[in-house]
């Protein structure tokens, strides 16, 4: 049994075959796919996240904003998610939430106070976070530090790219670390590394699909099937069975959400 911790199948690149792409993961032995609703806090598009939830029996969802639409949060969006996150049973997490100092799609003062706000509200609500962080390592772990405190609190750092100092601050801070289909490509040897000394009992996987599809099916759109491939890499790397790879990242996804095994 695999678990697909980061997919985003509610968005339209999946309006044409959606339950086919979820029935595809269960023929490929992916369980459970945790489903993260971004965009427009005010859009709408939170909600379709949420309503895949109530329609698909092995999906599971988060909501958050995004740090590319940090600009776009309000008070209103943050009731928004508490309430999402309060009134459907399937919604497990607050995120994807974070910095992203590449793209700079929000300003970064507008990116590290919305981050900062989020976390505290999620501290609140006593719900998991999935962080979001590119170009901005530092600034992530403090704010993590100051804000992300206390006894029962957990997270995931999303789909993990950065160095080994970033891995090692998140693991002492509790954080879970879920590799992508970014660990198969050919030039992604310090991530390999990393992903060789991170205790399995942190460790996550997960696809971000549609985007970063696995070797080898490079060039074409992602979807949950392909997290197998993920989890394969990353027996390789750590010398155990692909069993042993599933069962140890489902245990750790299971604990993390406080979630039932079997799921469902």
């Amino acid at each position: 049994m695999f678990i697909d911790s980061h997919a985003h199948i509610d968005g339209p690149e999946f309006d044409a075959d959606r339950d086919e792409v979820i029935q595809r993961a269960r023929d490929a032995g992916v369980s459970v796919i945790l489903n993260v609703g971004t965009g427009d806090p005010n859009s709408g598009a939170l909600e379709r996240s949420v309503d895949l939830t109530s329609r698909s029996g092995n999906v599971y969802g988060a909501v958050g904003t995004h740090p590319h639409d940090a600009r776009l949060y309000d008070n209103s969006a943050e009731d928004k998610i508490r309430k999402l996150i309060n009134d459907h049973s399937r919604v497990i997490a607050w995120g994807e939430i974070g910095l992203d100092f590449h793209y700079d799609n929000s300003p970064r003062e507008v990116q590290l106070d919305v981050f900062r706000r989020q976390l505290r509200s999620a501290r609140g609500l006593k719900v998991p976070v999935i962080v979001h962080t590119r170009e901005a390592e530092v600034e992530t772990i403090e704010a993590l530090r100051t804000e992300w405190f206390g006894p029962g609190l957990a997270g995931i750092m999303h789909c993990f790219s950065g160095s080994q100092w970033l891995a090692e601050q998140a693991i002492e801070l509790g954080m879970l670390i879920s590799f992508s289909g970014i660990l198969t490509f050919k030039k992604a040897d310090d991530l390999r590394a990393i992903a060789r000394r991170v205790p399995l009992d942190q460790l996550l996987i997960e696809t971000d699909c549609p985007y970063l599809t696995p070797v080898p099916y490079r060039g074409k759109r992602n979807e949950p099937a392909y997290v197998v491939e993920v989890a394969r890499c990353l027996a390789e790397l750590r010398e155990i069975s692909l069993d042993e790879i599933a069962n140890i990242t489902t245990a750790n996804f299971t604990r993390l959400f406080g979630l039932p095994t079997p799921l469902s």
